[in-house]
């Protein structure tokens, strides 16, 4: 069911040219023109350079050299390390002059201290209830040791009295998301990486337009890069009419930056402080498989009731606050969250910011394979691996855990689909078991372990996830949706396509060329 604005003078479900014609035949058309002038405009001064190489060739050597050990000696991860050697080496003059511009943190500054601020203002503002940490202490130290990190590196309490549903696929969250969006009485915020108008967007858009009008404060922020071809850069203006704050996180400008390498990954709806969703489904109709692009799409969400719901109601004004002077945080955390007291297990909603050192989402999912004694079980859209999860990943394997990762069979895109190619061998020959979803792609980001603690999120085993992204999941011990997220594996592995090394044989070999060529530069895409 879509919505007709036209009595309100607005048409949202109807914006005209969409995707590469959008892009092209918009403000954002002349803007991406722009950016490109000034990629030019910096290459040109770049290749300048060159003309003194004869002439400074001993010099470069030196420079180069001790680029080197600074690169050695510095705390970017392995892999990028061997990434940015290769470059520099190649392109002695450029390369060092693009390491040195990625590395300024031009355009991100201003981003990064009031993120700072922020995190450092809020770090205690839910605190950790100190009968469920002792209890979980006595009951798995090996878990209360990860909740103390996790706690550590932000405000990311362990909480009791939490019930969690598990959505196997987007359309199953999406229809309990509009039951609970009808029930909203106080406040509804929404994160989300990706909004396009449609079956779904309208649906949620009719609700959010009534609960506005019904005095509801709702807010909605997505990320930037819908501006290029998904949504027109005056939706917020156009929402805004409807009552619904609207926020663009990292709009698109003229101005070439590296802050345009951070995105907005995650996907939040809170609703009056009580109930969360989180998961890895957009607001798009592939999502809910009402479109199909690569086949059938498989994502997951999870829905939470109580206690641990005020950590997403934190992790969106956080997100909503950095272009605040002020946020009410003790205002929207004061909301009652009406403990499960039936609930069992623990619970930990937890971000990962790009901006710190603390690489959250890579070390849960390192600390559950390092801990696992039976299995973990993997869904993931993406696998684009640094050494240290690769030999997580590999040393679980070895140690004769049962290490499963399903990818899609249909992938959406070429590039990163060839890259997780390169690491089936390696994984193979350690006994990680890998298979590929023969109905189409797998969006879910699932980390399910010995039957007793998961993860499901947003972020994905690749380096835009794992370094590049505001990302946000949920961490679940013994809680009882554990088993219907392992018996959910369990399902989907039966229709899917094993890979052998037989198999890899036959792959193509410009898709192995493909992945060869762009390994040398994946901690840079």
């Amino acid at each position: 069911m879509q919505i007709d604005y036209k009595n309100k003078g607005l048409n949202l479900l109807k914006k005209g040219q969409k995707g590469m014609v959008h892009a092209i035949f918009s403000r954002f058309g002349l803007l991406l023109l722009l950016l490109v002038m000034q990629v030019l405009i910096l290459f040109s001064a770049f290749q300048w350079f060159k003309e003194f190489l004869p002439h400074i060739y001993g010099g470069t050597a030196l420079f180069s050299f001790i680029m080197v050990v600074y690169l050695l000696n510095s705390r970017i991860n392995s892999t990028a390390k061997v990434t940015w050697l290769i470059v520099i080496m190649l392109l002695p003059v450029f390369g060092v002059l693009l390491f040195l511009y990625t590395q300024s943190d031009i355009g991100h500054r201003a981003l990064k201290a009031r993120v700072d601020q922020i995190i450092t203002g809020t770090k205690e503002i839910i605190p950790q209830e100190q009968a469920v940490m002792e209890q979980l202490l006595e009951e798995n130290r090996g878990v209360a040791a990860l909740s103390h990190y996790m706690h550590r590196s932000g405000c990311h309490p362990v909480y009791g009295k939490t019930s969690v549903t598990y959505f196997p696929l987007g359309e199953h969250k999406f229809e309990e998301m509009l039951k609970q969006l009808a029930e909203a009485k106080h406040f509804i915020f929404m994160e989300y990486f990706i909004v396009d108008e449609g079956i779904m967007w309208g649906r949620v858009l009719e609700i959010l337009a009534k609960k506005a009008a019904e005095g509801v404060d709702v807010r909605m922020m997505y990320d930037g890069a819908c501006e290029f071809a998904l949504l027109p850069h005056d939706y917020p203006k156009r929402l805004r009419k409807l009552g619904i704050q609207c926020k663009v996180f990292a709009p698109v400008s003229p101005f070439v930056s590296t802050h345009y390498n951070f995105r907005d990954h995650r996907k939040i709806l809170v609703i009056d402080g009580h109930t969360a969703f989180n998961g890895g489904v957009n607001l798009s109709d592939e999502y809910i498989n009402q479109t199909s692009k690569f086949g059938h799409w498989k994502d997951t969400a999870v829905m939470l009731k109580g206690e641990a719901v005020k950590s997403f109601t934190l992790m969106f004004l956080q997100m909503w606050g950095i272009g605040e002077k002020e946020t009410d945080f003790k205002r929207f955390l004061s909301y009652p969250s009406f403990p499960v007291d039936g609930a069992r297990g623990y619970v930990i909603p937890y971000g990962d910011c790009p901006l710190d050192d603390d690489k959250l989402g890579e070390r849960v999912y390192m600390d559950i394979l390092n801990r696992s004694l039976e299995y973990v079980h993997i869904m993931t859209p993406y696998l684009i691996l640094d050494e240290e999860i690769s030999a997580a990943l590999k040393f679980a394997a070895e140690r004769g855990v049962d290490v499963a990762l399903i990818l899609p069979g249909i992938p959406d895109k070429r590039i990163p689909y060839a890259l997780a190619k390169t690491h089936y061998a390696s994984l193979l020959a350690s006994g990680v078991k890998i298979y590929e979803y023969t109905p189409g792609f797998v969006h879910a980001k699932v980390f399910v372990s010995d039957s007793r603690e998961a993860v499901v999120g947003t972020i994905n085993l690749d380096y835009r996830s794992l370094y590049h992204h505001f990302e946000c999941a949920t961490y679940m011990y013994e809680t009882d949706c554990v088993p219907a997220i392992e018996a959910d594996f369990q399902d989907t592995l039966a229709k899917c396509r094993q890979v052998t090394t037989q198999t890899l044989h036959k792959e193509k070999w410009t898709l192995k060329l493909t992945g060869y060529l762009m390994k040398a530069v994946a901690p840079l895409l």
